[in-house]
C-alpha cells in the first residue's frame, strides 16, 4: 500500500492514526519521513483545549495547545502525510492479510497495513457549581503545567475520592498557603493526616456547593453553611475515561490502574492486537504532551521496522520463481 494500491475497491495507506494530537502528529512525522502513505484522521477533541498554554514541553514551553496542533500538521503535511477531519467510528481486521478497514464517519472508507489509535481520554470534572466554566482558567489539575503560573499564591484543593489529599501535599511545594476541602471524600488516613500537618495544609470540612466569581474571577470556594473561603486558585482531581471504543472493539486487552482500566501496551506501544498501537492518553490519564509525543515516535518507529521486513519476507518467499514478461 506504499505505492497506493487499491484492494477491494478502497483506497490503501501503509498506516492510518485515529487521532491528530501530539502523539498522533509525532507518529505521522516519523512515518512521513520514512516514505509511508499516512492518513491522520482527528475529530478534534484534544484534552488540554480548555488551556491557555502548555508547560514542560522543551522548546514550545508556553505554546497555546491549538499553535502547537497546527505546527504539527504543517509539518506532517510537508512530508506528504494526509489529515481530515472526522471520527473513525469502526475499524475491522481481516484475519487474512492483517489489515484493517476503517471507517470514517462521513461514510468513508480505507485500508491500512497498520493502525495507530491516540484518541486520547475525557475529563470527567467534581460536580460543583462553577468548576466546569473556570476549567483550565483557574480551575487547574496539573501542578506541573500550571504550578510555576501560579507559584506563591492562596491555593485550594478539593480531596480526591481515590487519593485523598495526595494532590494537595504535591501542590504545596509551588505555594505555602494551601487549603484542602474534604468535600465529599471522607476522612484521611493517619498517615495524610500527619503529611498534611507537616506540610502546614489547612482542613476544611463540610460539602463544597461551589465557586464564589466577581468581575470573571475565582475568588473564593463556597461551603454548602454558606461560608466563603478565600482562594486564588482550585486544583480538582478528575476521573478519567479513556477513549478507547475503538480498541476494545478490536478486542484489545486492557490492565487496570487506580483511575481505571487502560488498554495495555509494550514499551512501542504495540496492543495486543496485531497491527495495533496506541499511544497518549488513550494509555493512561498521565501522558502529558512530550510523554505523547515520545510514543507517537516509537510506535512510528516500529511499524516502519516491521512494515520494511514484512515486505522483505515477502520477497524472500517469491524469490526463485519465474518471472513472467508482458509479452509472454
Amino acid at each position: 500500500m506504499s505505492e497506493h494500491t487499491d484492494t477491494h475497491g478502497l483506497q490503501g495507506y501503509d498506516v492510518v492514526v485515529v487521532g491528530g494530537g501530539a502523539a498522533g502528529l509525532s507518529t505521522a512525522l516519523v512515518l512521513g519521513r520514512s516514505r509511508r502513505r499516512t492518513l491522520v484522521v482527528d475529530a478534534g477533541e484534544p484534552r488540554n483545549a480548555p488551556a491557555a498554554h502548555m508547560q514542560g514541553y522543551l522548546s514550545r514551553d508556553g505554546m497555546s495547545p491549538a499553535e502547537f496542533l497546527e505546527v504539527g500538521r504543517r509539518e506532517i503535511a510537508a512530508y506528504g502525510v494526509e489529515w481530515t477531519s472526522g471520527r473513525v467510528t469502526e475499524a475491522v481486521r481481516d484475519g487474512e492479510t492483517g489489515d484493517f478497514t476503517v471507517t470514517v464517519d462521513d461514510g468513508r472508507r480505507v485500508l491500512a497495513r497498520r493502525l495507530v489509535v491516540t484518541t486520547g481520554l475525557v475529563d470527567e470534572l467534581p460536580a460543583i457549581d462553577g468548576v466546569a466554566e473556570r476549567w483550565g482558567r483557574e480551575v487547574l489539575h496539573c501542578p506541573y503545567c500550571h504550578g510555576w503560573e501560579v507559584r506563591d499564591r492562596a491555593f485550594g484543593v478539593i480531596a480526591h475520592p481515590v487519593f485523598g489529599a495526595h494532590q494537595a501535599l504535591i501542590v504545596s511545594h509551588w505555594s505555602p498557603d494551601v487549603t484542602l476541602f474534604l468535600h465529599t471524600a471522607g476522612p484521611l488516613s493517619e498517615e495524610q493526616r500527619a503529611q498534611v500537618a507537616a506540610a502546614g495544609i489547612a482542613v476544611v470540612t463540610g460539602e463544597v456547593a461551589g465557586l464564589a466569581v466577581e468581575d470573571d474571577r475565582f475568588t473564593g470556594v463556597r461551603m454548602a453553611d454558606g461560608r466563603v473561603v478565600e482562594r486564588d486558585v482550585l486544583f480538582v482531581g478528575t476521573r478519567t475515561t479513556p477513549r478507547d471504543a475503538l480498541l476494545t472493539a478490536l478486542g484489545a486487552e486492557t490492565r487496570e490502574t487506580p483511575l481505571g482500566p487502560f488498554v495495555a501496551v509494550d514499551e512501542t506501544g504495540r496492543t495486543s492486537v496485531p497491527g495495533v498501537w496506541a499511544a497518549g492518553n488513550a494509555i493512561g490519564a498521565q501522558e502529558q504532551v512530550i510523554n505523547a509525543a515520545s510514543g507517537g515516535y516509537r510506535a512510528g518507529v516500529t511499524i516502519n521496522m516491521e512494515l520494511i521486513m514484512e515486505d522483505l519476507d515477502r520477497k524472500v518467499a517469491t524469490a526463485g520463481r519465474p518471472v513472467i514478461s508482458a509479452g509472454s
